[in-house]
């Protein structure tokens, strides 16, 4: 009998959402296993199966220079690589120390900020390491975990929309909460995943599952303009959970101060 592929869950910085959205699956979760051996996850499990692994998912960016090493550590135990969640494909909410000093917040937060070993910046996986596919959001959706995690068992590329929330909006029969009540939103330069879930309730897109394919930034600062918003309140948008992808990242510094 052919031996299962062995999955590795792996956590940086990060809050630990994106690991549990595996656990969340709940009724999927036995036919994952019934296609992979999980032979390394603490978060679900003490047991551990040295590896090399088949397919890693890691969560989390990189913050530290032990992170540095064990990052590159993780991707020669791993054939493939899955990045998955904000702070692995963007360097996370904690990206926003990126535009700041470090030292003033250390020293302002610890007693003893001499104890503290963290580099300037929080950074994306693929800063660091060749990763072999993004799996964007915070957190992921489990639908879309268990198409790639179903495609690499399968041999085949996942199928993950790149298209922005907008299309979502127009599946789900939402209106337009910008044209319809000026209210301003991410929603055209994001990638859908969420289920368009904030337009639904009236409330602008926040950009949680990062830039989608080819956005257009500079069009969606004019309109905001029209709208009567700040550059400083679009630059205040764009810099959450993915404010340090490329696309948010040059577009927030561009309409910056």
């Amino acid at each position: 009998m052919k031996a299962k592929p062995k999955l590795a869950v792996w956590k940086f910085a990060s809050c630990d959402g994106c690991q549990l959205t595996l656990l969340d699956c709940e009724d999927e979760l036995l036919d994952v296993v019934g296609v992979v051996d999980i032979a390394y996850f603490p978060e679900a499990t003490r047991a551990e199966i040295a590896g090399p692994y088949d397919l890693s998912l890691v969560e989390g960016s990189v913050t530290t220079a032990h992170d540095e090493a064990r990052i590159k550590e993780v991707r020669r135990q791993s054939k493939t690589l899955i990045t998955i969640g904000a702070c692995a494909t963007a360097g996370g909410i904690q990206a926003l120390r990126n535009w700041a000093d470090v030292d003033e917040f250390t020293s302002v937060v610890y007693a003893h900020p001499e104890y503290i070993s963290t580099l300037r910046t929080s950074t994306a996986i693929s800063d660091h390491v060749a990763v072999d596919f993004e799996l964007r959001g915070c957190p992921i959706s489990k639908t879309q975990l268990i198409e790639v995690i179903g495609a690499f068992v399968n041999g085949r590329k996942p199928t993950v929309p790149r298209h922005s929330v907008c299309v979502e909006c127009k599946l789900r029969g939402t209106p337009c909460i910008a044209v319809a009540h000026g209210t301003p939103c991410l929603g055209p330069v994001t990638q859908a995943g969420c289920g368009a879930i904030c337009p639904a309730y009236n409330r602008g897109c926040y950009g949680c599952f990062g830039p989608s394919e080819s956005p257009n930034l500079e069009a969606l600062a004019r309109w905001w303009r029209d709208l009567g918003i700040a550059d400083a309140d679009l630059v205040r948008a764009l810099r959450t959970f993915n404010g340090y992808a490329p696309e948010f990242r040059e577009a927030s510094e561009n309409h910056g101060h």
